[in-house]
């Protein structure tokens, strides 16, 4: 069985803890799939937004191995009761779990439940105004930052709202548009291609970055672009950069990419990834203490994705160990979470390039000294060690000389709140960073 074969190559590349948290968790729903298609099941959002995230590209390439012609997975999040031909993974353990590649709307994600913060405000403000004043207000519409920051929550809630006001709404990704391009320009139905893109009342396009350097679809993603535009219908984009940022990104659609309003999503302040944590759990029937919420927003820094398949092990730890400590499970589920090129960095290696890039001593960064230089370098090493390595708030409190874990803490919510507000710090921050990064 081809799944079967998938599954076994599969294990090698994930370990039994990946295996217990997730693919268990998945069900195989054989009267829906087809030769060409493979449709599951998960419990919620955040297991299928893990899968997607970590997990896609090594599924995709699995299936494309035991099989040329393609098979296309698919997920979907359970909301009726399981079917009697729906396996289950836990009483299954041949049966492979694989991501969506579909592209419709989630209906998960609306504005009722997008959390407003700083790092967002603006965008958000941005994307209420749109959905009222269509194709007026501003048009287009470019969300930009990195992954993980809610760019995808933003889009699919201006197309729910949209489609809830009875608008045609197309959703869908660069790369998605690109495919769909190559199999209607080989089949010679273009006049479908078209129909589909530029007869909307709303185009949303996620990841546009992927346009860079494709320079065909480029060349009708531009034709797409004025006949929208043209006939006065809503354009929305998102992008991991700035059009400018994008490479091999022609002039003529990055300059339209930047006619209407650009907006800058960063990674969220403590405060706002509490109340996304808070909101997710009660989304998903998730029982945290205030300590384990404040412990898990104090831990992610940058991909406030990873929330979700946080969460989801949390509470599936929790669940199998009902009498254990929530902040030991957390403390245990986010240390396997810290990703694999964090091994070489260390934080001699970050006060040493902080050192340099600003032009202060490593031993004044480490002492009592107040200066606002000194105070500002010794924030950002603060922040990339607790973005780039495993040391706890009371390591870095003994080894920068400081009283205690809370003015560790504090002198990270204190850098986060000048990034956010700050785009020379946030600039100096993210290209000492790099270059850390660079050098491990």
């Amino acid at each position: 069985m081809l799944i079967d074969d998938i599954l076994n190559k599969l294990k090698t590349k994930l370990n039994q803890s990946e295996y217990d948290s997730y693919i268990s968790l998945m069900e195989y729903d054989e009267d829906a799939s087809r030769s060409d298609i493979e449709v599951f099941y998960v419990p919620n959002i955040f297991v299928a937004d893990w899968i997607k995230s970590n997990y896609l590209e090594i599924i995709a390439d699995l299936f494309k191995e035991a099989n040329p012609n393609g098979v296309k997975p698919i997920i979907h999040i359970k909301v009726k009761e399981k079917k009697e031909n729906v396996k289950s993974l836990k009483n299954n353990k041949n049966i492979l779990i694989a991501s969506s590649n579909s592209f419709s709307l989630n209906p998960f994600y609306t504005f009722e439940n997008f959390i407003v913060g700083k790092s967002n405000e603006h965008a958000y403000t941005v994307a209420k105004m749109i959905v009222k004043e269509q194709a007026t207000a501003y048009n287009p519409v470019l969300f930009y930052g990195q992954s993980g920051v809610g760019k995808t929550h933003l889009i699919n809630a201006i197309g729910n709202y949209a489609k809830d006001c009875n608008k045609n709404v197309l959703y869908t990704t660069s790369e998605n548009f690109l495919n769909d391009f190559l199999t209607k320009l080989k089949r010679g139905t273009m006049d479908s291609f078209r129909d589909k893109y530029r007869k909307c009342d709303y185009l949303l396009i996620d990841d546009v970055q992927f346009f860079g350097g494709k320079e065909g679809v480029q060349e009708e993603m531009l034709h797409t672009f004025n006949e929208l535009y043209n006939c006065k219908k809503q354009i929305v984009i998102t992008s991991d950069k700035p059009p400018k940022e994008i490479k091999g990104l022609e002039d003529r659609l990055r300059s339209r990419f930047e006619w209407g309003n650009m907006a800058e999503i960063t990674s969220p302040e403590l405060e706002t990834k509490i109340s996304i944590i808070k909101s997710k759990c009660a989304i998903n029937h998730i029982s945290l203490d205030a300590e384990t919420i404040s412990y898990i927003a104090s831990n992610i820094h940058n991909n406030v994705r990873q929330l979700e398949g946080i969460l989801a092990t949390i509470n599936v730890q929790s669940s199998l160990s009902p009498e254990g400590s929530l902040i030991k499970i957390a403390k245990n589920v986010l240390r396997n979470y810290q990703t694999e090129n964090l091994e070489g960095i260390t934080l001699e290696n970050i006060i040493k390039t902080v050192s340099k890039e600003l032009n202060i001593k490593p031993s004044e960064i480490v002492s009592k000294e107040r200066s606002r230089n000194i105070v500002f370098a010794r924030r950002i090493v603060i922040y990339l060690a607790r973005s780039l390595t495993l040391n706890s708030t009371p390591i870095l409190a003994k080894n920068l000389g400081m009283k205690d874990h809370s003015a560790i803490s504090k002198a990270m919510k204190a850098i986060e709140t000048e990034m956010n507000e700050n785009l020379t710090t946030k600039s100096i921050v993210e290209n000492i960073k790099s270059k850390i990064e660079q050098s491990s």
